[in-house]
């Protein structure tokens, strides 16, 4: 799978560019400041509907203009799509080979790829949102089903929050059982696919980190929670949870458990890792969960999807750059750096200089 060109109008700090992609190494670089990540950030958006910066689309509307327009065609396996959003101040327009989607759930899937930049520190660093986040971007790529589980999840959630928040003692206790029957419902679903995304996940990223840390270093990623068995005997679980809390929900006013509150544990020998790992440590776990996630998309999908290295060579010394470069081989990666030759480790590449918004040819 590979991004053949890709057109920005009025997004961030473009005002009418076009780029062509290679399937290989694509290379963006330039000085800092000038719209390289921006680049990197609109693929990105294009393949999830969502931006790995932004939280809300209208950041994404150049300064000035009403409506910012970014579209790409792509080459996969079953052939050729197309993707085009058009992002205005309160709202969106997304299509696929033409055809306007209602639903996000009808972009993903269409195209793969995992965005790694120096921020992605957080997956470790940060508190356990930003490691929901990342299952949660990573798994509805690869699945509808739970894609639609978690907002249907999600909605019931709000609801229920809702409810708890009443003065009406009694009116609680006679709704909650409704709302924690499909509340259980959906999040059996949403637990399995977390549980096998997981099991996957964290065999890859040992493994990846032993190659990158040359054998010097152990990397495990371990759900905090577990649940096992079918989805009904899950779903029953979660409800009898979820009554169990009645009494602690009410006076938080907020559910308090369920897979919302879901986390994962990273230890690097032995050591929990937000709390003890160095930068250098952080950086290179958080790479090889990347890595790992990466290979995941190649075993489910068959093909690989496009790796997005926004700024991470500069982070690295040279034997982890020349291992990253070496493991990027035999998929599309694009790249951003601000000096070409430092991280190219003798490579061929497609390199597009980028100045105040534009490709300078």
């Amino acid at each position: 799978m590979h991004i053949k060109n890709l057109t920005l109008k009025n997004f961030r700090n473009y005002s009418d560019e076009s780029f062509t992609f290679t399937d290989g190494l694509n290379v963006l670089y330039g000085r800092n400041a000038q719209g390289k990540t921006n680049c990197a950030e609109a693929v990105f958006y294009l393949c999830t509907g969502v931006s790995p910066r932004a939280r809300r689309d209208r950041q994404l509307i150049k300064h000035g203009e009403q409506r910012a327009e970014i579209s790409a065609t792509a080459c996969g396996r079953y052939g050729d799509v197309n993707i085009s959003a058009s992002i205005w101040e309160n709202g969106r327009e997304i299509r696929v080979n033409g055809n306007k989607i209602s639903k996000n759930a009808d972009l993903l899937g269409n195209i793969f790829s995992v965005f790694f930049s120096p921020s992605e520190l957080r997956l470790i660093q940060d508190g356990p949102d930003e490691r929901r986040r990342f299952l949660n971007i990573s798994i509805s790529q690869l699945s509808r089903p739970y894609y639609t589980a978690l907002l249907r999840y999600n909605k019931i959630l709000e609801q229920r929050n809702n409810l708890l928040k009443d003065r009406d003692t009694g009116l609680i206790y006679d709704t909650l059982p409704v709302w924690d029957e499909q509340l259980s419902k959906y999040a059996a679903v949403v637990v399995r696919h977390r549980a096998d995304f997981v099991a996957r996940l964290a065999p890859l990223a040992m493994q990846e980190h032993f190659t990158l840390t040359d054998g010097a270093e152990e990397l495990s990623v371990r759900p905090q929670k577990k649940y096992s068995g079918s989805d009904e005997e899950v779903r029953d679980v979660i409800f009898d949870e979820l009554r169990r809390n009645y009494e602690r929900d009410i006076r938080l006013g907020y559910t308090s458990c369920g897979p919302h509150r879901d986390d994962l544990d990273f230890v690097i020998n032995g050591q929990d890792a937000k709390n003890f790992a160095s930068q250098g440590q952080t950086r290179t776990a958080a790479l090889s969960v990347k890595l790992a996630e990466m290979e995941i998309f190649k075993q489910l999908s068959g093909e690989y999807p496009v790796l997005i290295l926004d700024d991470v060579m500069s982070e690295l010394d040279l034997p982890r750059r020349k291992k990253l470069a070496e493991r990027a081989q035999g998929m599309q990666t694009i790249l951003t750096c601000t000096h070409a030759e430092r991280v190219l480790c003798g490579r061929q590449s497609n390199k597009i200089r980028i100045e105040g918004g534009a490709v300078k040819r």
